[in-house]
């Protein structure tokens, strides 16, 4: 197993990263995080932990990645910075292309011209796969990527340059592909967007849940669970390697809502807005985590009931 002393978390203060760092200091106290973020999000979050620095820094710009990069020298970095709203991604595919595969080049390259020698781990997305036909499945990592959302091709691309600058540069690159995640703070997620209509609805604030697309299925993993995922596959994952990251349960969305609604305090009525649904969207999701659990001894601790419960008490408390 690696060890780390010095960790940077981009996307420091976004939903994943600042689960992310709360996870590591939870776990391990003498590590040092150095937290990019661009936007305040879940900043005061982490201003309890004295073992982490958070450094405002807009990623687009080499030169400063670079020099705060030099500054630290880190043993890891965990990249998880990115414009992850699917939607919003074909509303204004040409900003979410530039912020998302720019950032990550920036990343990359200054690395490799510092020539220090941190274990980078790429945090992609399942989205890469696309619409995989029924008879392939469960999905693992040699299927073919095929996006079929802007958001997706930029995690495409993400993936595929991390990949040429570990076999023309050496770079220690690790690429994970998260699979869907309950995620009380990040609001553009389906099931998040869920719980916290049904948390504003038992407030009184919201009369009606509004949502999209209900007929797709996904497999889902709990937030800590995911979380662990992320700390073992840089301290025990191969350098080079891509691994899916999922839980074992495969659910509609459809049957996801219904469970939330079992939860409620309050009668919910469920409306469709076609707003909220995409130009196209993955139909099946079911992952073949295999290889990640065999390399790594992951497995999830979390049911998926338990999960659910959590997210919905998480949104409660966020929307207080």
């Amino acid at each position: 197993m690696r060890r780390f002393k010095k960790c940077i978390v981009t996307g420091a203060t976004g939903s994943g990263g600042s689960y992310l760092i709360e996870h590591i200091l939870n776990k391990k106290k003498s590590i040092k995080i150095f937290g990019f973020y661009r936007s305040k999000g879940y900043f005061d979050d982490l201003k309890k932990y004295k073992n982490c620095k958070l450094i405002k820094i807009n990623l687009l710009d080499y030169k400063n990645t670079k020099k705060q990069i030099n500054k630290i020298k880190p043993d890891v970095i965990f990249h998880l910075a990115s414009d992850a709203n699917v939607r919003n991604s074909f509303d204004d595919p040409i900003n979410n292309s530039i912020n998302n595969n720019t950032i990550t080049i920036n990343l990359l390259e200054a690395v490799r011209r510092l020539n220090i020698d941190p274990v980078i781990l790429i945090c992609s997305s399942s989205e890469v796969y696309g619409n995989v036909p029924n008879n392939q499945m469960p999905i693992n990592e040699h299927q073919p990527i095929k996006p079929i959302n802007p958001y997706a091709v930029t995690k495409a691309y993400q993936d595929l340059i991390s990949q040429v600058y570990f076999k023309s540069f050496k770079t220690k690159v690790i690429i994970t592909r998260m699979f869907s995640y309950t995620n009380a703070r990040r609001k553009n997620l389906f099931q998040t967007h869920f719980a916290s209509q049904i948390a504003e609805i038992e407030r009184g604030r919201k009369s009606i849940l509004m949502h999209g697309n209900l007929k797709s299925k996904r497999t889902f993993v709990d937030i800590y669970d995911a979380m662990e995922a992320y700390w073992l596959a840089a301290t025990k994952g191969k350098i080079g390697e891509i691994y899916n990251i999922a839980g074992n349960d495969t659910i509609s969305v459809n049957n996801f809502l219904k469970k939330l609604i079992k939860l409620s305090k309050k009668k919910i009525i469920a409306k469709l807005d076609p707003k909220l649904i995409r130009p196209v969207d993955i139909n099946l999701q079911i992952a073949d985590s295999r290889k990640f659990k065999k390399h790594t001894g992951w497995k999830p601790k979390v049911g998926f009931d338990q999960s659910v419960e959590k997210l919905l008490d998480e949104c409660r408390n966020l929307i207080d």
